[in-house]
């Protein structure tokens, strides 16, 4: 069962700090506040869905500057910008770094309630993105060095012939070691091992035999072709 979203508010006046409060649960989102950026950093992390609603010059550390503690942190929380003082520069680095919006201060309670959407919408999403990844990381941690190394050349679209010669190894090994990887991966056909390789960046060994390079090389034009195929139909 999903937690409840929250709403976090960083902002060092007092009054401004109420009111957003106040506004954020009046839609019947949970709202908690902070009066500055070292603050807010000793809190716990959320459970749920979140946004972060920040100040963009507060005493000490700013807005910006919590901005780029929190993206050098880890998984980065949507951030709404608030500012009476704001310019052009200003906005542009907050949105090149990723904040959902820049709003100037008086803005309208509607746009920033939207927008407070658009964050947690975006937050979910990455959480459950987040989970899928986890989960892919979790199986292929149960595969053998040699495993993964079969696993590789399958998403580089090598047959069982190729990764037997490039692995040394007989073909019935290789197409043990494919059964397992299947089984731990738990997918039924190729195509979703070379999803799920893909989502967690495993790549071929650099150092492979001109054939093997010359495999792969076709098949990703092979899959390029297919792709532009299929983005033409749309």
């Amino acid at each position: 069962m999903e937690s409840e979203p929250v709403v976090f508010i960083v902002d060092d006046d007092a009054s401004v700090r109420k009111s957003l409060e106040r506004l954020v649960r009046s839609v019947g989102l949970r709202g908690e506040t902070f009066a500055s950026a070292p603050e807010f950093l000793q809190r716990a992390g959320a459970d749920g869905p979140s946004c972060l609603v920040l100040d963009v010059r507060m005493p000490g550390v700013s807005g910006l500057a919590l901005q780029e503690r929190l993206a050098a942190a880890g998984p980065r929380i949507p951030i709404i910008f608030i500012t009476g003082h704001g310019d052009i520069t200003m906005s542009v680095r907050a949105m090149k770094a990723g904040a959902v919006d820049f709003l100037t201060k008086p803005f309208n309670d509607q746009d920033l309630l939207e927008t407070i959407q658009e964050a947690i919408a975006r937050d979910r999403q990455a959480r459950e993105e987040w989970a899928v990844l986890q989960g892919i990381q979790r199986r292929v941690a149960l595969l053998t060095p040699r495993e993964r190394d079969v696993l590789a050349l399958v998403a580089a679209g090598l047959l069982n012939k190729q990764i037997a010669a490039e692995l040394g190894l007989s073909e019935k090994t290789v197409k043990a070691h494919r059964a397992q990887v299947m089984q731990k991966m738990q997918v039924s056909s190729v195509a979703q091992l070379v999803l799920l390789a893909e989502k967690v960046g495993l790549t071929a060994p650099q150092r492979l035999s001109p054939l093997a390079q010359s495999s792969i090389s076709s098949a990703s034009l092979i899959n390029s072709r297919s792709d532009n195929r299929v983005g033409a139909q749309w």
